[in-house]
């Protein structure tokens, strides 16, 4: 890896970084202070539920639910700012607003929801779909990565597989939709399959063989009509 590279790498991870600290402040705050932001949570369908698209990534039960998604959103992230540069800011936003505003629309009468937890699906199916559009090695190797880390996430899109627990499984499954969709939108950004040269010389030269043939074919039927035209004009000599 080279001085680029590495600077690279480390600067993918400042933003994800300074998010995942923010939520930890946000919760040490409200242990402090014994008190709660959930009232800034998202609650679908109502007008005071909007600021939530906005608010409820930043937002934990408590403990556990902050530790659950702080190392996933952390390296999903980075992956993201890592391999898709300037373009990274913006599907990264989307990820957020896209499933929190389809959690406001379509989970009516379920509560107020909190957690990064749908941003973390959104990610993650991002990543996956983004390496199986592409096939570009890197991306699928990340994708791969990416499966085998969070592949249990799939079961979090049900309530069935919870049963009795208080999970938003609303968010995990509009997150991981969104996730496909905004992969399908940016699937001509970020790394690309390369396309070597060799392949593409094999093919010029296959065409200029063709050529060649198709030149050498005309002038031996040339020369042809050119010898029969000169036998009949001896014959009509004669």
């Amino acid at each position: 890896m080279d001085e680029e590279e590495k600077k690279r790498f480390y600067s993918s991870m400042v933003l994800p970084g300074l998010l995942v600290l923010l939520l930890w402040l946000i919760k040490i705050t409200e242990v402090a202070f014994h008190t709660s932001f959930a009232d800034f949570g998202l609650e679908p369908q109502t007008l005071k539920g909007l600021r939530g698209i906005l608010f409820s990534p930043l937002l934990h039960a408590d403990w556990a639910h902050l530790s659950s998604n702080s190392i996933p959103l952390f390296l999903l992230s980075s992956g993201l700012f890592y391999y898709y540069g300037k373009k990274a800011g913006t599907i990264f936003m989307l990820c957020w607003l896209v499933t929190g505003l389809w959690v406001w629309i379509f989970a009516a009468d379920t509560g107020i929801h909190i957690g990064a937890s749908g941003l973390v699906y959104a990610l993650a199916t991002f990543h996956f779909t983004s390496g199986i559009l592409r096939r570009e090695p890197r991306m699928m190797a990340f994708s791969m990565l990416v499966v085998f880390l969070y592949g249990s996430l799939v079961w979090g899109i049900s309530p069935d597989f919870f049963p009795g627990k208080n999970i938003s499984w609303q968010s995990h499954l509009m997150g991981g939709l969104a996730g496909i969709l905004i992969a399908f939108g940016f699937r001509k950004d970020g790394p690309q399959r390369k396309t070597y040269v060799w392949e593409d010389e094999d093919e010029e030269e296959e065409l200029e063989d063709d050529d060649d043939f198709v030149d050498k074919e005309m002038g031996n039927r040339a020369k042809g009509d050119r010898e029969t035209k000169r036998q009949g004009d001896g014959e009509m000599g004669t």
